[in-house]
């Protein structure tokens, strides 16, 4: 009765995977199955991956750091500049409505000038008019009513002073109008040239203003890229956490897989003729090795099926082919749906027959290896078969 219940679950268990074939079921490649040790080694790969690239984004972060360091620097530079512009045009402003007032003062001394010349000028006018046209002081009944010769001379000194004096007074009039008209001249064109000083720093500021306002948008500017870049670097970093985190659980799970292993080997071990084997044993275990080891060698393909047989014959795993294949996380092509594909279609070839046939008469060219995969550096294995280490 028990022989019947086992051919009865496996028959079962391989009617019901094969109802969830994988994908690409027209395929004939085979893949082999991953280990942990496969599964750690493709998660340093993935770690090394994740650390290259968030080197590659620390090292943009300060890039963009230094850049807009840079830029900072310069602004402050460009506002320093805007200040010494701002105070030169203050003090250019300054200096010209002190000009403008020095201008309208010299104005208003050059009217007073023209004025007084021209006072003068009247003055003298009057007086010549008098001397010549006014009988009792004119400058002729002067003369002629002077008895004496002496006294004559002293009239016409008189006269002659009173001319050379009008003329005197008129020349420095006009000397004082001259110079106060050169004053003012000379006034407007330093005006002139202070308006054009204006006129260079307000381009001046202008100019800075623009530099300002570009270097102020080059930063907002870094500082979005800068932002973004955080944002991936807080991205890689938790991706790399979350894969230190799994790749410790594969490493924990190997050390114990190696323990179980060396565990297994100081155990109990059945004999072969102790085993009672279902009918879909050979089928299932036939498939499993295509499965696993279908592109290599036979010696590979009897070795794959000796592992499976040396786990039934420890205590330390169940104790029927299908128990130790369908064990959970054992060997991936049972959990990935590839063994109920081929399973459903029967993949296994002759060699694969040939090879669970041999391996569930006992035969085993692993000795009593219970794990086998592809090379790695972390392990010493017992035997190099085709493409895997058996351990």
């Amino acid at each position: 009765m028990k022989f019947f219940r086992k051919v009865s679950i496996a028959l079962a268990l391989a009617l019901l995977i094969g109802l969830f074939p994988a994908s690409g079921q027209g395929s004939a490649v085979v893949h082999a199955a991953k280990t942990t040790q496969q599964k750690i080694d493709e998660a340093e790969k993935n770690k090394d991956k994740l650390e290259g690239q968030l080197d590659e984004k620390n090292d943009q972060a300060d890039e963009i750091k230094s850049q807009q360091k840079a830029l900072k620097k310069e602004l402050k530079e460009l506002n320093e500049k805007l200040q010494e512009v701002v105070d030169q045009l203050a003090d250019l402003e300054e200096q010209i409505a002190a000009k403008e007032q020095e201008i309208a003062d010299a104005q208003a001394s050059l009217a007073a000038a023209k004025e007084k010349e021209q006072w003068q000028y009247d003055c003298m006018v009057i007086r010549v008019r008098d001397m010549y046209e006014r009988n009792d002081q004119s400058y002729l009944n002067a003369l002629l009513s002077v008895g004496k010769f002496a006294d004559l001379l002293n009239v016409a000194d008189y006269f002659e002073r009173v001319a050379a004096y009008d003329q005197q007074m008129l020349a420095q009039y006009k000397e004082t109008r001259r110079q106060v008209e050169e004053q003012e001249a000379q006034l407007q064109q330093e005006k002139l040239e202070l308006e054009a000083l204006q006129l260079e720093a307000e381009t001046q500021k202008a100019r800075v203003n623009g530099l300002i306002s570009q270097t102020s948008n080059s930063i907002a500017k870094y500082k979005g890229q800068l932002d973004e870049v955080e944002k991936e670097i807080e991205a890689y970093e938790a991706k790399l956490k979350e894969q230190e985190k799994d790749l410790k659980a594969l490493k924990k799970k190997l050390a114990e897989e190696l323990a179980l292993s060396q565990a297994a080997q100081n155990a109990a071990w059945r004999d072969i003729s102790q085993v009672q084997f279902a009918e879909g044993d050979r089928y299932l275990l036939a498939n499993l090795i295509y499965c696993e080891a279908g592109g290599e060698p036979y010696e590979g393909q009897l070795a794959v099926g000796a592992v499976v047989m040396n786990r039934v014959l420890s205590s330390r795993y169940p104790d029927t082919v299908v128990g130790v294949i369908y064990q959970k996380s054992q060997f991936s092509p049972a959990g990935s749906g590839r063994l109920a594909y081929a399973l459903s279609v029967n993949k296994a070839t002759t060699k694969c027959y040939r090879a669970a046939d041999e391996a569930m008469s006992g035969m085993t060219n692993v000795g009593t290896c219970l794990y086998f995969r592809t090379p790695v550096p972390h392990i010493t294995p017992k035997y190099v078969i085709g493409g895997h280490i058996f351990y």
